[in-house]
């Protein structure tokens, strides 16, 4: 889609006076959504470990020195158990992660299962698999799958610094393939990877590309996991983690915004100037994939303290 956003406007934005730039973010935060509500999420992996790929960041990563072994949930019922607990928590979304390049026939089988399933809950259900063909979306789409998460996790120029195993583009294929069929789109990527202020506009830009703004944004902290090449990656500073959400915030002003892994790192207020620059959705529950989270009690005491309902 044409964008009235370039590099040289979306970083004009960036650099304004931070309180100014928090106003211009809330002021739009606030004419497309009940500042009140927090949308909450929950994610189950139910393929952990022995990716091909190579991502520096990750645990499951082949250049991880302490890759995780292969572990799969493959019993639909612990799955809708799962699904049960987190609609007790407060969820409204639900998202089985796997790793690997792919689904293999046998993982797409349990998710569409699941995903049936799920729906029965009165959750809305995503997953996140890496890379679909069009006939893996149409049987998702099929299923009643409501989004699919596919993160594109840093900027064009930044990517190959980070993933050799993949494009960019491969992910952007993917993402657009899901649009075509109708399943909203949950994509972002991760910040403390060594990049640059200007490859966070640039990932941003570039999901802004898409025919259509995606459904919701899902931005990372990085959290260092030992033994691989970013365990010793510098902390991104506080205020640019704040200015990043609300730039994203005012570029992507229907789109929820979802401030994903690293929250355990970050103080409540952190996380409550984040709020205000325009996140709208956080995980919920003990782990992320395989890092962990903040505890429930202490998300939900947050929320309380600041006035927040669950959507």
């Amino acid at each position: 889609m044409e964008s009235i956003f370039d590099f040289e406007k979306a970083r004009e934005i960036f650099d304004e006076p931070l309180l100014e730039l928090l106003y211009r973010a809330q002021t739009v935060h606030r004419q497309n959504f009940d500042i009140t509500k927090m949308q909450l999420c929950t994610l189950l992996s139910i393929q952990t470990g022995g990716c091909p790929e190579d991502c520096a960041y990750c645990a499951q990563s082949t250049r991880n020195k302490k890759r995780l072994p292969m572990e799969r949930i493959t019993n639909l019922e612990e799955i809708i158990k799962s699904a049960r607990e987190a609609k007790k928590m407060g969820a409204s979304r639900f998202c089985l992660g796997a790793s690997g390049r792919k689904p293999s026939p046998e993982l797409l089988e349990l998710v569409c299962k699941a995903v049936v399933e799920i729906k029965k809950l009165g959750l809305k259900a995503c997953c996140c698999m890496g890379t679909l063909n069009e006939n893996e979306v149409m049987r998702l789409k099929k299923s009643g799958l409501d989004y699919y998460n596919h993160n594109i996790d840093t900027s064009p120029e930044h990517y190959k610094n980070i993933i050799t195993t993949r494009t960019i583009e491969e992910r952007m294929n993917t993402l657009a393939l899901c649009q075509q069929y109708g399943i909203k789109i949950c994509t972002g990527g991760i910040l403390g990877i060594g990049e640059s202020r200007e490859d966070r506009i640039n990932m941003l830009l570039k999901l802004k590309s898409l025919s259509k703004d995606p459904d919701l944004i899902t931005i990372n902290k990085l959290v260092k996991i030992p033994g691989t090449p970013l365990e010793d990656a510098p902390e991104i500073d506080s205020f640019d983690l704040v200015r990043f959400f609300a730039l994203a915030r005012i570029m992507f002003p229907r789109s929820f915004l979802k401030l994903s892994a690293g929250r355990e790192t970050m103080s409540a207020e952190l996380q409550a100037l984040c709020f205000f620059a325009g996140v709208n959705s956080i995980f919920i529950g003990k782990k992320l994939l395989t890092v962990n989270n903040s505890k429930y009690t202490d998300d939900l005491a947050l929320l309380e303290t600041l006035g927040f309902t669950v959507d």
